[in-house]
């Protein structure tokens, strides 16, 4: 009987899968059949028994296996608050699509509280994807919070403007960091500290409930680089200096220890506080934000992490 139930338990993983795979992935069948390598037939019949059992439901509603013993593994090593695993959308899926509806479901229960809540958000494609994923209405007029400004040295706003999107999407009180992401002098960035609308922000930020961030690399295809925060100058003092990862412009090394150069005195932020109480949620996947979560994850910037399994599986190997 043990035996059975353990075959019953392995096809659903596999219809689970598929059904992740098409409904999120957006993968064909054909696609489908070549990444769980079976017929094209199976993986025809995999999607139809994922919906026809209640597997798929746009998210999944069967936890893979893998996925929650990875949960567990990270949850051990890093002493975490919690912890979600997403399936892997194959090579050359997209990380953040696939985090996207398990971060939106630990979103939705913050906001079913029905005592008022603080939120605090981050910003990026992430963030971003996972307020697209939102369903589940507010129980109460909820404050959500930025924590980073959202505008850039030729005046435009960032296309992932989470706090803004999620506003708009949930009709909820909304307080942006009202800074640019970098300002010209140290001088300028205290002057706009100085202001009252900006300490009031700051002052929320540090009463939240619940913070989600998302976690930037400091690689070559660091965010704040690509986008044009950073020269490519001011990149190479911040990798000599050891960064590996940064939380919405706090740059940080290995141990998950802040990084200080002078282009950081410039940066308009909240600043990230290690071994916060409330929960402090990383959503990230990707091969190439490994070193950065870990950093995070060591440092005890984060005490929560939304990931996918590629990811968490690196996450959990010795290094």
């Amino acid at each position: 009987m043990n035996r059975l139930n353990e075959i019953d338990a392995t096809r659903e993983d596999e219809a689970a899968r598929a059904g992740w795979l098409y409904y999120v992935g957006g993968m064909t069948q054909d696609q489908i059949a070549a990444e769980l390598g079976v017929s094209r037939q199976r993986a025809q019949r995999l999607v139809s028994r994922a919906v026809s059992e209640g597997l798929v439901r746009v998210r999944i509603a069967h936890k893979i296996s893998a996925c929650l013993e990875l949960e567990a593994a990270l949850r051990r090593r890093f002493d975490l608050q919690t912890v979600r695993v997403a399936p892997s959308l194959g090579e050359g899926g997209d990380a953040a699509r696939a985090t996207a509806p398990l971060a939106a479901t630990v979103l939705e229960r913050i906001l079913a509280r029905p005592e008022p809540q603080v939120l605090a958000f981050g910003t990026g494609r992430s963030l971003s994807a996972m307020v697209e994923e939102v369903m589940q209405p507010p129980a109460n007029a909820h404050k959500i919070v930025s924590l980073i400004g959202n505008i850039a040295p030729d005046g435009s706003a960032s296309f992932y403007d989470v706090i803004m999107r999620m506003a708009d999407k949930l009709r909820l009180p909304h307080y942006p960091m009202m800074v640019p992401v970098i300002s010209e002098t140290a001088e300028e960035r205290a002057m706009f500290d100085r202001l009252k609308p900006v300490q009031a922000v700051q002052k929320l930020a540090q009463s939240a409930d619940v913070t989600f961030l998302g976690v930037g690399q400091m690689g070559d295809d660091a965010p704040l680089y690509k986008d044009g925060f950073i020269t490519l100058a001011e990149l190479r003092e911040l990798q000599r200096a050891g960064a590996v990862g940064e939380l919405v412009g706090s740059v940080y090394d290995a141990q998950g220890q802040l990084v200080h150069t002078p282009v950081m005195e410039r940066i308009g932020n909240y600043r990230m506080a290690a071994k916060r109480a409330e929960p402090v949620i990383g959503i990230a996947a990707g091969i190439t934000k490994v070193a950065a979560i870990r950093g995070a994850l060591t440092g005890k910037l984060l005490n929560g992490l939304v990931t996918d399994e590629e990811t968490a599986r690196s996450l959990t190997q010795e290094t």
